[in-house]
């Protein structure tokens, strides 16, 4: 190896890390961990047995069936959301109400914390918006006003110039409403 050679250089961690805060940056990541987060303990929770020594507490209800269909809804729904992130909306608003349907049928939404974790992410996945790449992105505001290109203005200054030296607009004592000469 030269000293010239800076990509093989590179710890292959450094360039898993980098790889994925890239992939985690384009969807709703946060919004799909919270999502699974919130389905697994609705899914467990039903079919779970605690063991306190020799005492056996089994938690299996009616509902059971209920609590692993909403809970497998959820996971998935999650893992909608990181691969296939187009339907975030979607995904999001049935999310909650998968989460709200929780509540009666899966013992109070898996002890609320699937209830929880569920709303969450599902509010997460509505409010996501994708960013847009860096050529698209508005100026900045620390660039002078005069040098934005006329379609980028807004408001009352969007009003085009006036060509020429006719106009004088500046502001005098009769408002600025004489004829330059």
């Amino acid at each position: 190896m030269s000293p010239e050679s800076t990509g093989q250089n590179e710890h292959y961690i450094s360039v898993a890390r980098r790889r994925f805060r890239t992939w985690r940056g384009d969807r709703p990541f946060w919004a799909g961990l919270f999502t699974i987060l919130g389905g697994a303990p609705i899914a467990y929770f039903p079919y779970a047995d605690l063991h306190l020594g020799n005492m056996t507490l089994t938690m299996s209800t009616t509902a059971g069936a209920g609590s692993l269909i909403i809970g497998v809804l959820l996971i998935t729904l999650g893992l909608t959301m990181w691969f296939h992130h187009i339907v975030r909306v979607f995904a999001g608003i049935a999310a909650i109400l998968l989460a709200l349907i929780s509540i009666p049928v899966a013992n109070i939404g898996g002890f609320l914390i699937g209830f929880l974790f569920a709303l969450v992410g599902g509010a997460l996945s509505i409010s996501w918006a994708p960013g847009r790449p860096e050529s698209e992105q508005a100026p900045s505001d620390e660039q002078p006003y005069e040098e934005r290109p006329e379609a980028e203005l807004q408001g009352a200054a969007a009003v085009p110039q006036q060509q020429g030296a006719e106009f004088d607009t500046a502001a005098d004592a009769d408002g600025g409403r004489h004829r330059a000469g």
